[in-house]
């Protein structure tokens, strides 16, 4: 497992080397580049599952309160009222990558090592500081609206969205639980992966996701 910050200090320092060199194919080809941060088998399946006519990829960078998250359901509805196209029609995939990959792990992990509190998170309709994972709220505990219910990331893929999640950044979590629960790489990468939103799929990267999302039909908004 390769941290995001190792990745982009060895990135920066390969890029130095690099820019005494020829932009060739070659060059980039023989570049000591590290390996990419996610080492199972990816899962592309996904690519499969965009078949709408009107397809998005919303790039969530960012945490802030959960509104790159809800955008992708917005968008479904409001193509659907207004435009009056089915929503079976519509394709949204949610690449969450950087600190929006907070977004991807279950509230249990964000009480666990205070997630909340760290990332200086902001409840979506208070504004005011939470604990809470802003993209699993639930009216049923009074978290939200009821009609904000459906925004919430486990239902937009139980609705069958696709939910994407860098490994680079996920390697921060990782080292969040190494740390806190001193536990080594594997032990940690097991914990972290049961903390995954049910449903969520790692990629290589964001930017791999998001590209690839695009190379399959998606229009491109950075969301957050």
């Amino acid at each position: 497992m390769t941290s995001r910050r190792d990745f982009l200090q060895h990135a920066a320092g390969a890029a130095a080397a690099l820019g005494t060199l020829p932009l060739s194919a070659e060059a980039l080809a023989a570049a000591d580049l590290p390996p990419r941060g996610h080492q199972d088998p990816v899962d592309l399946s996904w690519i499969n599952r965009i078949t709408g006519k009107h397809r998005a990829v919303f790039d969530v960078p960012e945490i802030e309160s959960g509104y790159g998250v809800w955008r992708a359901t917005i968008w479904i509805n409001q193509y659907h009222e207004v435009l009056g196209i089915p929503k079976a029609d519509m394709s949204a995939v949610v690449v969450l990558r950087h600190n929006g990959i907070a977004l991807a792990m279950q509230q249990p992990f964000w009480d666990r090592y205070g997630i909340g509190k760290r990332k200086a998170v902001l409840h979506p309709i208070t504004q005011q500081p939470t604990d809470r994972n802003p993209v699993l709220l639930s009216s049923a505990r009074q978290d939200i609206p009821p009609a904000l219910d459906a925004v919430q990331l486990d239902q937009f893929i139980g609705r069958g969205g696709i939910a994407l999640a860098c490994a680079l950044a996920f390697a921060d979590c990782v080292d969040t639980i190494k740390a806190s629960d001193q536990v080594d790489d594997a032990e940690a990468r097991r914990r972290a992966t049961g903390y995954l939103v049910p449903g969520v799929i790692l990629q290589p990267s964001g930017v791999f996701a998001a590209l690839r999302a695009q190379e399959a039909g998606c229009a491109y908004l950075r969301a957050s």
